[in-house]
């Protein structure tokens, strides 16, 4: 059962139906790319001025249009915390985008000088973390990954705030198709991210809500009509519902840059094996910042027409076939006389 702060949190990122719709705006290699390519620069050229500039159109247009958002400390929090509407929750990026490298796998770490406590004194409604990981890497990564968790949900628990954490499969270090960013591989193996989601459903881990990536690649899942293809597509997006039904973790589909229609056909899958939602990034806002900037009033209004588009449409199909999720709270029986709940809690 969840506590009284984790299930208010929750509920500050859903909807008032119980729906996750929410947008993510803590990209940061993603975004100093797109602004690179725009101005005809390198990623290293890039301005921080330029990265919060683009944040802060992008809360402008797109906050009105759904249930929370999530933001980095460094570059949206600061460039944009003044524009985020009353109603709207807050989900705040605890790691670093910085990861360690290596030929046996990936190893994460947080942010210098930021913390779960620090984003519970800021007003955040959860905290976020994307953890790199596959269960085929080295021992000692698995094992550090695992660790860096495990610990976050400590401190989750310990500040009383939900804790969402991403997880992302990649490709190793010398690979054909390794990148230091997140590319959805044509050919990843549906195994390791059921395995992956697997294992930090676990109840140590203290996860509230799963932000997962497909587990087939967007532009090779087959349309949902039936078939003999979509039958076996949906056995896996099964498999992940079914692990998260039994731990009753809601859980989210990330857009991973895919085109939008694409993407929907993702959610159709997710949706019919149980997911409450969306925390989407890309595909709704990176077309208007790649195309149009560092001409402002361009990007806002590529924004308000096409982003919003995009995002009313993704909404409709999750207000449409999304599973709704419904705070439990803890019931206090023990509650007789005045104190108790205070000496108690």
């Amino acid at each position: 059962m969840r506590t009284i702060g984790k299930n208010r949190g929750l509920a500050r990122l859903a909807d008032a139906d119980g729906h996750f719709r929410m947008v993510a705006l803590d990209q940061r290699p993603p975004l100093f790319e797109a602004i690179a390519q725009a101005k005809g620069i390198t990623r290293d050229q890039v301005e921080y001025a330029d990265v919060a500039a683009a944040k802060r159109l992008l809360v402008e247009a797109l906050a009105p249009h759904c249930s929370s958002m999530l933001f980095d400390p460094n570059f949206a929090v600061p460039a944009a915390i003044d524009l985020l509407p009353p109603r709207c929750g807050l989900i705040v990026t605890l790691e670093e985008h910085r990861v360690e490298e290596t030929p046996a796998g990936r190893k994460s770490r947080a942010i210098a000088n930021w913390s779960v406590e620090k984003i519970r004194a800021i007003g955040g409604d959860a905290v976020k973390v994307l953890a790199w990981y596959r269960p085929d890497a080295d021992k000692a990564i698995v094992e550090h990954q695992r660790n860096f968790v495990r610990e976050i949900g400590e401190d989750c628990a310990r500040f009383d705030i939900p804790y969402v954490l991403e997880l992302l499969v990649y490709p190793f270090l010398g690979s054909a198709n390794h990148t230091a960013d997140y590319v959805e591989s044509p050919g990843k193996l549906p195994q390791l991210v059921i395995d992956s989601v697997r294992e930090f459903a676990r109840p140590e881990y203290g996860v509230d809500l799963l932000k997962l990536e497909s587990p087939l690649a967007a532009n090779s899942l087959p349309p949902p009509d039936g078939g003999a293809a979509a039958a076996v597509a949906q056995r896996q997006f099964d498999a992940i519902g079914d692990i998260c039904a039994e731990r009753r973790i809601p859980w989210v589909l990330l857009s991973a840059g895919a085109a939008p229609d694409r993407f929907e056909r993702v959610l159709d899958y997710a949706y019919t094996a149980g997911a409450g939602g969306f925390l989407a990034g890309r595909t709704i806002w990176l077309d208007a910042v790649r195309r149009h900037f560092p001409d402002r009033a361009a990007v806002a209004t590529s924004l308000r027409n096409d982003g919003v588009k995009v995002l009313e449409g993704l909404n409709a199909l999750t207000k449409a076939k999304a599973k709704a999720w419904a705070a439990h709270f803890p019931q206090f029986a023990d509650i007789k006389q005045e104190g108790d709940f205070a000496r108690a809690y």
